[in-house]
């Protein structure tokens, strides 16, 4: 009975050492994730950027012409 209580308190204090709470650790952890960043070369940049452009503009014409029918459609139900 007394190992687990041993290991319970073992447990505890190594939580509490490893519990940082400042405010610069959490600047330190902010910059070493931002370290960690892969930055996309231009070109890649330039190819993602258009993509995503690309279908927001083929989606939202989509939309357009899905609202543009069920507005038709109602309209005819009604008059």
């Amino acid at each position: 009975m007394s190992d687990s209580v041993n290991a319970t308190n073992a447990v505890s204090k190594s939580e509490k050492k490893s519990k940082d709470t400042g405010k610069g650790s959490f600047w330190k952890g902010i910059k070493a994730e931002f370290r960690k960043i892969v930055w996309p070369d231009r070109s890649t940049l330039i190819k993602e950027s258009t993509a995503v452009v690309v279908v927001s503009v083929v989606v939202g014409a989509i939309i357009a012409v899905i609202d543009r029918a069920v507005l038709y459609g109602i309209n005819f139900l009604i008059k």
